[in-house]
């Protein structure tokens, strides 16, 4: 049995019953923020793409791929967003080491 039921992903909109008054202003702000803009609608699913996966949240993944692919973005794109993000969160997580070499460098000190 898997922690995530993919089914709970049909589920996200009942955030709203034990919470009306934020979980509506949650989705009317998602909603907002994935209209057309600056950046189109596709862009804002890659990139919504590529942070689900940093933030590892299979519900995520599941929806925006589905939106991504709905949206004419080839598996190839999807890919290399996925590295973008990626190689973000792995370069954050090493650029905090500088933090640790700071404290090594204060106790040896």
């Amino acid at each position: 049995m898997s922690y995530y039921d993919p089914k709970d992903l049909r589920k996200f909109g009942n955030i709203t019953e034990w919470s009306e008054e934020l979980g509506t202003k949650f989705f009317d702000y998602y909603g907002k923020v994935f209209e057309e803009g600056a950046l189109t609608a596709r862009e804002k699913s890659l990139i919504a793409l590529a942070v689900a996966h940093t933030e590892q949240c299979p519900y995520c993944i599941d929806a925006y791929t589905k939106d991504a692919l709905q949206r004419g973005v080839t598996k190839e794109e999807m890919m290399e967003a996925i590295h973008a993000g990626a190689a973000i969160k792995g370069g954050a997580s090493l650029v905090h080491g500088v933090m640790m070499m700071n404290k090594v460098n204060k106790l040896d000190g």
